[in-house]
């Protein structure tokens, strides 16, 4: 069963490093992790999709939150969350076949983004079914080259009545209150 994880770190070098680690020691698969800059300073946010049951989810939120370097730690609810990936995918689109592959973008509502004598670049963002559905869709007309995010994660509704937790935040003297 796929649990996603949401790990607020300090953004410096070796933290990602110590994450993935973690996992590894402890067996975990990660299915998919992403790591991008959040909207406060210097704080990274990464979204990790890993294969376990709940207690071993648990135990593995348990075990991130001990790591130094990271401030906040959150299991999404499976019901309250938006899981967004993002794909690009050239597939073979000659003259001759170019319009059935067009047709197939609109249907999945993705977007053509390069476009070359023989072949598309189709950019689909969606959830994991939606992306897999495509591809699979073009896989008959000979894909020649897949690239995927991986799963970005947010739950759902306001962050306004979120808990707030004492961390400490980079640059400041010490712990700080701030909204998570």
């Amino acid at each position: 069963m796929s649990h996603v994880l949401v790990v607020y770190t300090d953004d410096e070098p070796g933290v990602l490093t110590r994450v993935a680690s973690l996992f590894r020691r402890r067996g975990f698969n990660i299915h998919s992790l992403t790591v991008g800059p959040t909207e406060r300073e210097r704080v990274s946010r990464m979204t990790i999709v890993v294969d376990a049951d709940e207690i071993l989810a648990r135990r593995a939120v348990e075990h991130l939150r001990k790591l130094v370097n990271v401030l906040e730690v959150q299991q999404l609810d499976r019901a309250r969350k938006v899981v967004r990936d993002l794909a690009l995918v050239r597939v073979k689109a000659g003259p001759e076949i170019r319009s059935r592959v067009l047709e197939l973008v609109q249907v999945f509502r993705a977007n053509v983004v390069d476009i070359a004598e023989d072949s598309l670049v189709i950019e689909c963002t969606g959830n994991l079914e939606k992306i897999e559905a495509l591809v699979e869709m073009l896989r008959p007309y000979g894909i020649l080259e897949v690239g995927r995010t991986g799963a970005v994660a947010l739950a759902r509704g306001s962050r306004a009545g979120a808990r707030r937790t004492l961390a400490t935040v980079p640059g400041t003297d010490g712990p700080q209150t701030m909204s998570v």
